[in-house]
């Protein structure tokens, strides 16, 4: 029986050798929260022995940086020095791979005035938009994942002791991660060919626009004609295959900028810089969210709403199964690494260029959206049924009831 040990040193296997799939003489780029130190540590060690050629790491304090949102200045909030842009854009040039452990600490920024992290994040996104589009294209391999922590357990286990929490935490995410599995790389593998398969057979059917329908939900999506659908399995510049977030559940498309209509309910909270959105509406017409309305975070969402052109519509559309492993453990994880995988979700923001055909991306900046942010909400449950609709009007169930429909089964 594996011990815990033995599960966080699979782990930092998987993440290395499947996740960011380090190459030789490569560099390795770690952001990671202070409180993931030991886990950082072995992945440096794990990289180092499978080929890294050098691993820089940027610290994340949580508690500082709360500090400096309460005491810097507005020049200092809006200030994001050239050498760090510089670094990043170099590195990223030089084919480096950039790995980010979350640990979210939703408490954090309590109290702390939105407008100074509003503006703190945009001077950032807009400092590193020209690094931020070698990730979103693909050119460069980057990896998502996430370590648990006792602050992050206390925010989806209020009612346990901490010490507590966080051992659930750590068997829930165990589950999820296929850490329990007698080989994690190998079910990893069924895994993604899993997914892989799914997207082969989407992209045979070719649909012309997607039918989602719920309660409070009925919105037509169209799809560009060059769109391809596919999953965080993907491959840089040089050919090397990467995942992108892990976990993942997801087969995602890039849909076309104008062509999204109707109305959309949320299903779960979306977390976004210290504050819970929920229970929001956004109505869509000709592609541009023309309204919303929220019973919780009305500002933060028109926050996000406002934050350029771009953000008044949406960049990803993207089909998850209610019965995912992650829908299936019944709890909010408060980060959307976690919550997009177990609902079906569209992403407000910048589309990925790498959900159309290769080879027929010239035009891609008339058919898809381009913003300085990427925020992924969900709306799937046990209720959805979404239909695709051809080019010729036929319609084929490909949800129902949040399920997949027996054509994309497996």
């Amino acid at each position: 029986m594996k011990t815990f040990e033995n599960k966080v040193e699979e782990y930092t296997e998987l993440v290395i050798n499947v996740g960011i799939n380090i190459q030789q003489g490569q560099t390795l780029v770690i952001s990671a929260s202070i409180a993931a130190a030991d886990f950082v540590r072995r992945i440096c060690r794990y990289a180092y022995l499978n080929g890294a050629h050098f691993v820089y790491i940027k610290w994340i304090d949580e508690e500082l940086a709360r500090i400096e949102y309460e005491l810097m200045s507005e020049q200092g909030l809006g200030y994001t020095p050239d050498w760090l842009v510089k670094g990043y854009e170099e590195m990223a040039s030089d084919g480096a791979a950039f790995l980010y452990i979350i640990s979210p600490h939703l408490q954090n920024m309590e109290g702390i005035d939105p407008i100074k992290i509003e503006k703190a994040e945009y001077a950032s996104a807009i400092a590193f938009r020209s690094f931020t589009e070698k990730l979103t294209s693909m050119q460069v391999s980057w990896t998502v994942i996430a370590y648990p922590t006792e602050k992050w357990a206390e925010s989806i286990f209020p009612y346990m002791e901490p010490k507590e929490g966080l051992k659930q935490l750590w068997e829930e995410f165990f589950k999820i991660m296929k850490l329990d599995a007698e080989n994690p790389i190998a079910a990893w593998e069924q895994h993604i060919e899993g997914l892989n398969k799914r997207a082969a057979l989407l992209n045979d059917e070719r649909f012309r626009y997607l039918h989602f329908i719920s309660e409070g939900t009925d919105l037509k999506i169209e799809l560009p004609n060059n769109h391809h659908w596919l999953n965080s399995l993907e491959t840089n510049v040089n050919g090397t295959p990467f995942i992108c977030n892990m976990p993942t559940e997801e087969i995602y498309t890039t849909p076309l900028k104008t062509g999204v209509n109707g109305m959309v309910k949320n299903t779960k909270p979306l977390v976004y810089e210290g504050h819970v959105i929920d229970d929001f509406t956004l109505t869509f017409k000709y592609g541009k969210i023309v309204d919303c309305s929220a019973k919780k975070g009305l500002d933060a969402l028109k926050g996000i709403l406002n934050k350029d052109d771009g953000a008044k519509y949406i960049g990803e559309v993207a089909l998850v199964p209610h019965d995912s492993v992650i829908s299936a453990s019944n709890l909010l994880f408060y980060h959307t690494l976690f919550d997009e995988n177990a609902s079906c979700h569209l992403a407000i923001g910048h589309g990925y260029i790498s959900g159309l055909k290769e080879g027929n991306r010239v035009d891609h900046e008339s058919s898809i959206n381009s913003s300085i942010i990427h925020i992924d909400f969900m709306i799937g449950s046990e209720y959805l049924q979404v239909n695709g609709v051809r080019e010729d009007g036929t319609v084929e169930p490909i949800l129902i009831d949040g399920k997949w429909a027996a054509k994309f089964l497996d």
